[in-house]
């Protein structure tokens, strides 16, 4: 991957940071918690702007609840999945510890909805991963994200991840991938989804032997030759170097994606972010979250 790539990606990232040290989604928008820990996680993989990573952590602390979840605005405390993004960002900080272990004691202790199961609904909704919003059943992706974030607290063995793990390969889609979290209603297999795949893949690696996610390991190689959104093609990337599967086209891959901002605009900074953590997967062949 080019440095000039590099250095063009973090000088956008830089242009959403505020005053008061958080990032906004755009330039010239509002601090969002989710963009700010999306900034100090791709900016610290490639160790950039260490002092603009810790005032980042500094204002994300501020937002803390007093039972250590972030929400994603205030004023809905419901929508917590951003506790997850927070807890990685504060990882390995010791100035930040008590903030951490607050966020994953909370991820620990919270629960997406189970109910009995359904005879026209393919998937076990038994079991309990994590929701989007508090009170509602648990969906693929804030799953993803608390295993990743409790991993890297060391309770990759504790009962929420195991059961998690169980949960993510019960919603695999039986030709391979995954999409949201549904895999077959009334009989009718549903369509896998190329970034729901990748961040579950890259979740799942080290914890799940590859036999049992082969399927979408190949569904997702095909994908990534076709897929150029930031958000898709990203995870992508990352969910198919964390199962060593690097390829030369993934620079060019990214360079095209990033391109396209001159027919679409602008991609906010939680989508810059992931481009950057695909950058740091192909720099360093190492996992950066």
């Amino acid at each position: 991957m080019p440095e000039n790539f590099v250095r063009l990606c973090v000088y956008e990232i830089l242009k959403r940071l505020l005053p008061d040290g958080g990032f906004a989604l755009f330039e010239k928008g509002n601090y969002r918690p989710d963009a700010t820990a999306w900034a100090i996680l791709s900016l610290e993989s490639l160790n950039k702007e260490a002092t603009v990573v810790d005032h980042a952590r500094s204002r994300l602390k501020e937002d803390q609840d007093k039972d250590g979840r972030i929400s994603v605005q205030k004023g809905l405390s419901a929508a917590y999945w951003t506790t997850s993004i927070a807890a990685l960002a504060w990882h390995g900080e010791p100035a930040y510890q008590e903030a951490y272990k607050l966020s994953i004691n909370f991820l620990i202790s919270t629960f997406g909805k189970s109910s009995p199961k359904k005879s026209y609904i393919g998937h076990d909704t038994t079991l309990k991963g994590w929701p989007w919003i508090e009170g509602t059943h648990s969906w693929v992706e804030p799953t993803a994200l608390a295993i990743l974030a409790l991993k890297s607290a060391g309770y990759e063995k504790n009962y929420r991840v195991t059961e998690a793990l169980q949960l993510i390969l019960d919603r695999q889609l039986p030709h391979g991938g995954w999409n949201y979290g549904n895999t077959n209603i009334f009989g009718q297999e549903l369509r896998a989804d190329s970034y729901s795949t990748g961040i579950t893949l890259y979740a799942l690696a080290g914890s799940i032997d590859r036999k049992d996610i082969q399927k979408s390991i190949g569904y997702l190689q095909k994908r990534v030759e076709k897929d150029r959104t930031p958000l898709s093609l990203g995870w992508e990337i990352m969910g198919l170097c964390a199962w060593d599967e690097y390829q030369i086209s993934f620079d060019k891959y990214l360079i095209e994606c990033w391109n396209l901002q001159k027919r679409y605009g602008k991609y906010n900074t939680s989508f810059l972010s992931i481009i950057l953590l695909a950058c740091a997967m192909l720099f360093n062949h190492t996992k950066p979250l």
